[in-house]
């Protein structure tokens, strides 16, 4: 039977419906985005071209003023000035850096923020009413870390040794341990290899091979996910089987993914919640969402280039196989 696991859709967000609001005639309406990832980046574009289907177009009334971060993290907190200097009508801010320097720059402009969990970071009072001028999509990802190495650790028989990469600067210290202490009752062993920039990311992969890990359970990171590319190319150089907290990822060459689909979250509600804010909703008045399903998707073409043979039950459990 195929796996499918739901959590409940905290607050209402997904059936509210859109202001009432029309847009303005002959108004160019103004996005400012600080984010880990490129303007063309698949869920970036996916929220822009779900924001068309409300009539707000790049190009005819829509403007984008685009800042990515991930390898100027040092300049987060300038770009957010920027932004609220230059007077764009929404802020879309991407991980809890980017959604603290958007908050400090400013109280009044609409900022849709998307992060692991908006309640736990504090970046919002709850989910139903996030108070403030601040709402968005938490990815609950980090809460998947521990699944994803379960699933790791069954997909590779025999596994004795893993390793996880972490981003130093979003995954906590108590989690980090709670992820060796489950390995610990599995019988396997853990170590971890954290980075703080990109450019760290290879040297981190090749001491995870180093170490004798024989998997890679790639953590929740806003960073990790923008740095997809060089990872899957590291680790298939390695013949290193790896876990990642999108579905879309296995389809993009990853060996497994478990997780909720990213671009569809940023297609059908962030922006929807953008469009609301973009037509006048006071972000307090639009409860915070998170997915309501998470997949498993295996690529078989990537099992069988590292020489893996996975159980039947195993397959039998993903949502989607690709062969």
């Amino acid at each position: 039977m195929r796996r499918r696991e739901f959590i409940a859709l905290l607050g209402g967000g997904a059936v509210r419906p859109l202001a009432a609001m029309a847009q303005e005639a002959g108004r160019t309406y103004r996005v400012g985005a600080l984010s880990s990832g490129p303007r063309d980046s698949p869920p970036s574009v996916a929220m822009l071209d779900g924001l068309r289907q409300f009539g707000f177009i790049e190009g005819q009334n829509l403007s984008i003023d685009w800042h990515s971060y991930s390898s100027q993290i040092d300049l987060i907190s300038k770009f957010a000035a920027d932004l609220v200097k230059s007077n764009v009508d929404v802020i879309y801010a991407a991980g809890d850096a980017a959604i603290r320097a958007a908050q400090q720059a400013t109280t009044t402009i609409p900022i849709l923020g998307t992060t692991d969990d908006m309640v736990e970071s504090g970046l919002v009072k709850s989910l139903a009413r996030p108070g403030g001028n601040t709402t968005g999509t938490s990815f609950l990802s980090a809460d998947l870390d521990g699944k994803r190495q379960e699933i790791l650790i069954e997909s590779v028989p025999g596994l004795r040794r893993v390793a996880a990469l972490a981003d130093s600067k979003r995954t906590a210290s108590s989690r980090l341990q709670a992820l060796k202490e489950a390995a610990q009752v599995r019988n396997v062993d853990l170590s971890i290899h954290q980075i703080a920039k990109p450019e760290e990311i290879p040297a981190a992969i090749d001491a995870a091979k180093a170490s004798g890990a024989a998997a890679l359970n790639i953590l929740a990171s806003p960073t990790l996910y923008s740095s997809r590319r060089i990872i899957m190319q590291r680790v298939a150089a390695l013949r290193l089987p790896a876990i990642y907290q999108f579905a879309e990822e296995a389809e993009e060459g990853g060996f497994v993914a478990y997780g909720p689909r990213v671009v569809q979250m940023y297609r059908e509600v962030m922006a929807r919640q953008l469009a609301q804010l973009l037509r006048g909703s006071k972000p307090a008045d639009i409860p915070i969402e998170q997915p309501t399903k998470f997949e498993l998707v295996i690529n078989l073409k990537t099992a069988k280039a590292l020489g893996l043979s996975l159980p039947e039950s195993f397959l039998l459990r993903a949502d989607k196989v690709i062969e």
